[in-house]
């Protein structure tokens, strides 16, 4: 079974704000001034970038007033993102050190801190009270979880009752999975993809209830031509996210997934529930 070390060693390279920096300034951003619209290529780590995270703050919109959990939240590009869309308050958790602490350097330039922070801690042990959230979402982060139903029970016990929760991920597909690379994994040591069946079913035995699930397997291979024909004219792609944190390894991982997508080995899923209960009691 792996370690935190094992997930965190995969993402965590050193000199991530200083790469950061200097993709800012190649693209003409000021670096000490960056906007929200400058970092989206680089912030929002998940498939399909900023335009799933545009989804999933649509799928939250209507209980987007109070206080946010984000389950992995990277260096903070959907939490940013939200807190500036609803004024909301958002609390990122992710495992990885430097990701917090880029995090939250970037949510000081931005000028956000007032609504959004960051705690480093594990998803299976999360260092909140019971009922803290009127909502959470995770995007991309289950894939590195082997137990996903402490993930789900974890989940399930900060929300407060009638709260909704929206997953982004990748799910496990028809064959044998997906070749490694990935951008969360070297190998299979270190992910854990299961069906959507299974993923709903984890859910709702965790307490759950199903508002609503899709597959968006045809939005990223969308994606990924129309990023395709940017780098072919010359130009950079919207999401530039995973080269930024895995430099040589993001090309064949970008591929690999691709290509999973494509034979219907992976397949990229948005499920929207609500823990049971009403949410007055």
């Amino acid at each position: 079974m792996p370690g935190r070390s094992d997930i965190t060693d995969h993402y965590e390279h050193g000199d991530l704000l200083s790469r950061l920096q200097a993709a800012l300034a190649e693209d003409g951003v000021d670096p000490a001034r960056p906007s929200i619209e400058g970092l989206a290529p680089y912030d929002h780590f998940h498939g399909r970038g900023l335009e799933a995270t545009h989804e999933l703050a649509d799928a939250l919109s209507g209980s987007a007033t109070g206080h946010l959990l984000d389950i992995g939240s990277g260096i903070g590009g959907p939490a940013r993102y939200l807190a500036n869309r609803f004024g909301c308050h958002v609390t990122g958790l992710d495992l990885t050190p430097e990701f917090c602490e880029v995090a939250r350097y970037l949510t000081k330039m931005i000028g956000l801190e007032a609504l959004v922070r960051f705690e480093q801690g594990d998803a299976l042990a999360m260092p909140f009270a019971d009922a803290s959230f009127d909502a959470a979402y995770s995007m991309n982060v289950s894939m590195n979880i082997a137990d996903k139903t402490k993930f789900y029970g974890e989940i399930h016990r900060v929300l407060r009752p009638g709260a909704p929760l929206v997953l982004s991920e990748l799910a496990l597909g028809s064959g044998d999975g997906p070749d490694y690379p990935t951008p969360w994994a070297k190998t299979a040591h270190t992910s854990f993809l299961v069906s959507l069946e299974d993923t709903l079913a984890g859910l709702e035995s965790s307490g759950f209830s199903i508002v609503n699930a899709r597959t968006t397997s045809a939005q990223t291979m969308a994606f990924s031509a129309r990023s395709r024909v940017l780098v072919e004219r010359g130009e950079k792609p919207p999401h530039r996210a995973v080269q930024l944190i895995h430099g040589e390894l993001a090309a064949a991982a970008m591929a690999n997934t691709i290509r999973g997508v494509k034979e219907s080995r992976l397949v990229p899923i948005e499920v929207v529930c609500k823990k049971s209960g009403d949410p007055g009691a």
